[in-house]
Formats: C-alpha cells, sequence, structure tokens
C-alpha cells in the first residue's frame, strides 16, 4: 500500500505490505469556513477575559509573542489579525516578540516568510535571545532555585498577548498556553530548571498530560508569575488549516484548546506493533533533527520492547551542527553512556531534553533515521542512517517473524497513539 509520509515540505511516498500495515491518523477537522471571522470572533468574546481590543485601549505597551520558524503556527494570518484589536494603541507601544526559547535567532527573510513584508517592515518586531542577558529581567526563583528570567520586553508591557498553536507534547503535555512563556521567551538557565533531568524522567511528563506533570505545573506557575496574559492559539489539521481558535485567560483557553486536541489526535491501539513508522509533521516542524525526538517519542509509546522505530523527517538543517545537543550527543561513546553523563551532572545542559529522551527510546528500540543528513552526521548523533524505508520494513519484519505488524504515523507527533487499557490517553 502507497502511503504518503509528512516529510519537507513536499511529502514522502512509501510501500509497505498492506496486510501487516496500519496507518494511524489524527480525526480530520475541515478547516474553518472563514477563519479572520473566527479569530476576531474569538478576540470580541474570549474565555474569562475582556474583549481584546478593550484590554489595547486600557493598555501603555503591549507584547504580542509569536512562535518561531520551527513551528507551524499560520503567523502570517494570524498576527495581522490580532493587531487589528490594537488599533487603540500607537505601533511604537507595540513590539512583535518572536518566542525562539533557545533556538536561533530567525533571519530577517525568515522572519518576512512566517509574518510578511508589511508586518516587519511596519512594526517593531525583535528575535528573543535567550542567553542574551541585557534582554532578561528576574521575577524570583524557579522550583529548584534557578533564576526565572524572561525578555523584559514581555515584563514591562501592560497587556501581553501570546499566539501559538496546540498539539500534543511529547514531555510537556501539549504545546500552546504558558509554552509561549516559558521557554518562549525565557532566560536559558531557567529553560534548563525546568527541562532538567527530574522533570523530564517524570512519568507524567509526556503527551496529553497537563496536571500534576511537573514539568508542565512548573510551565503555569511561571507564567502566572509573569503577569496575566492574554492567549490566541488555534488548532491546525493536516492542510495546516485553522480548525479552532482559542482565546482569553491563559490557562482557561488553553484547557479548552487542550481538551478539543485530545478528541482529534489521542488514536488507541490494542497491542504495541513490532515496526513502528513516524515523521516529524514535515516542514517546518523537520527543519532539524533537534526536533525530531517529538516524532520518535510519538512512535516509540506503541512499539515493542526490542523493536524498529523509524523517523522519516528531512532535516535540511541537521542537528543544526554545534549546537549544545549536537555537542552533547557526540560528547559520550553510546546513547547509554549519555544517559549516565546526563544522570549525574551537577547541573543540566542547553538542549539536554532532546539527548535524554533520545536515548531513553534507544535503550529499548533500534532507531533509524531517513533524511537529508549524511550518513556520518546521523551516526555521529547515535542513530542508524536509513536510504529506503520500505526495505528497512521489511528487513525489520522479516526478523520479526511471519506474525509481525507495521504501525505508520505519517503526520508524525499530530497523532499520539496510546494503548487501549493505559493511563496514557
Amino acid at each position: 500500500m502507497k502511503i504518503l509520509l509528512a516529510y519537507g515540505e513536499t511529502g514522502l511516498a512509501v510501500d509497505l505490505p498492506e496486510d501487516r500495515t496500519t496507518v494511524l491518523e489524527p480525526l480530520h477537522a475541515e478547516g474553518l469556513p472563514d477563519e479572520r471571522a473566527a479569530v476576531a470572533a474569538a478576540l470580541r468574546a474570549p474565555t474569562a477575559a475582556q474583549p481584546l481590543a478593550d484590554l489595547a485601549r486600557k493598555a501603555t505597551r503591549a507584547c504580542v509573542v509569536f512562535t518561531d520558524i520551527t513551528r507551524a503556527t499560520p503567523n502570517d494570518r494570524l498576527i495581522p489579525w490580532v493587531l487589528d484589536e490594537l488599533r487603540g494603541l500607537p505601533r511604537e507601544a507595540v513590539t512583535l516578540l518572536n518566542s525562539t526559547g533557545s533556538h536561533r535567532p530567525n533571519t530577517p527573510a525568515e522572519l518576512e516568510k512566517m509574518l510578511g513584508r508589511e508586518i516587519v517592515r511596519g512594526w517593531r518586531v525583535l528575535n528573543h535571545e535567550s542567553d542574551k542577558e541585557a534582554d532578561l529581567v528576574q521575577i524570583g526563583v524557579t522550583r529548584n532555585g534557578a533564576p526565572a528570567l524572561y525578555n523584559r520586553h514581555l515584563i514591562e508591557a501592560d497587556l501581553r498577548i501570546i499566539t501559538g498553536f496546540i498539539e500534543p507534547h511529547f514531555f510537556a503535555g501539549f504545546s500552546g498556553g504558558p509554552k509561549g512563556i516559558t521557554p518562549g521567551c525565557a532566560g536559558l538557565a531557567t529553560i534548563m530548571a525546568n527541562h532538567g533531568w527530574a522533570n523530564l524522567a517524570d512519568a507524567r511528563a509526556t503527551f496529553g498530560i497537563t496536571g500534576e506533570n511537573p514539568l508542565w505545573e512548573e510551565l503555569r506557575e511561571l507564567a502566572l508569575r509573569v503577569g496575566p496574559s492574554f492567549l490566541v492559539n488555534v488548532t491546525l489539521n493536516a492542510e495546516r488549516r485553522i480548525t479552532g481558535v482559542f482565546a482569553g485567560d491563559l490557562i482557561q483557553a488553553h484547557r479548552e484548546g487542550c481538551a478539543f486536541v485530545r478528541r482529534s489526535a489521542m488514536r488507541a491501539v490494542p497491542s504495541p506493533f513490532d515496526v513502528v513508522v513516524t515523521t516529524n509533521s514535515g516542514y517546518p516542524l523537520d527543519l532539524n533533527l533537534y526536533q525530531g525526538v517529538k516524532g520518535l517519542s510519538a512512535g516509540a509509546r506503541i512499539l515493542k520492547p526490542g523493536g524498529t522505530l523509524i523517523l522519516a523527517a528531512e532535516c535540511r538543517e541537521g542537528m543544526p551542527p554545534g549546537s549544545p545537543c549536537d555537542r552533547l550527543l557526540r560528547s559520550a561513546p553510546t546513547p547509554a553512556a549519555v544517559l549516565e553523563k546526563l544522570r549525574t551532572a551537577p547541573s543540566p545542559y542547553p538542549e539536554q531534553w532532546q539527548a535524554q529522551i533520545q536515548c531513553r527510546i534507544q535503550q529499548r528500540a533500534e532507531v533509524h533515521l531517513y533524511s537529508a543528513m549524511p550518513d556520518a552526521e546521523v551516526r555521529a548523533v547515535h542513530l542508524l542512517p536509513c536510504r529506503d524505508i520500505a526495505a528497512t520494513v521489511r528487513d525489520a519484519l522479516r526478523r520479526a517473524g511471519p506474525a509481525a505488524r507495521v504501525a505508520v504515523l505519517p503526520q508524525g507527533p499530530l497523532t499520539i497513539p496510546y494503548l487501549a487499557g493505559s493511563t496514557d490517553a
């Protein structure tokens, strides 16, 4: 059977045995017939908050947070519609802040692609830089005593608008909501503390769980400490069309969006599979391998111990080379050695979450990567290069026996499978 995987900007077709293959995709939701009208309606009748235009008339300084190029948020549509509601503020009182977290700043060309030329050239648009001390303000400490540092434009605003999109997230439960603040606009020390070994090792830090998830609960605490924020989150289908708009109180509106996503994205399967093929949802989410662990995590949930896991992610930017995660993975000879290094470290490493979760998956699975990366670069970060997904699947099924089965997640972590009867749903 022919299956189109979300891969880069064009997709990737693979041919797998029909009698042994199960395809798992999110329940399809139609795009809203009039996205602009739906966003405007949500901004004017938000959840547990005053209309955004009313808040803007009372404000003196606004900060509009938007997601960076590694996220699929339709910023080019969403941000202009949000700015329409800020007509009560002069342009010089509004800052558009790119919530890069610990990612690299986006280039002027990338910002224009994300937001549109008119927005970039007509408004103040800035990249958050988590290691730029001059732009950070401390508001106390995190649960483990690290400084709670945030971009001063966010802190100094009296109207904070946090935009983004909601999907299941492999250790924060769901994206969106308070994640736009931490890690989005936080200092590196704050991000590292929240994304440290203990939080990531907690069984509740996984897809679909927010309550009692220690990592997410700290995100909420820190977001509330920053001050009141107005949320504008959307949900998307496979065509990147908006399927829902959730606006208003940061926590309550996000909770409504998470419930919406849970109904469409969480898919039960009766038993685990011998082979799982997954993606990282295609461009822009598969720009680099740093994000690829999200697709791996989704597929690993329904893989038999010792099974074969194949990730199709273009990774046109590589790891990227020289990133903290790249250096960390290369610093030890095996995944087990990486985990031991992280477990015994006196303080967290930058970007250790990717390495920790990737190596944890590799303790129970053989992990292959189909990508644009050179084979040597793939092996350097402890993965097995794959140049033919169909052939790799056939070989894995042959080794697993005649009853072996394969599951495919064409949209990667936009579908979150779970074993029926488990507590992970």
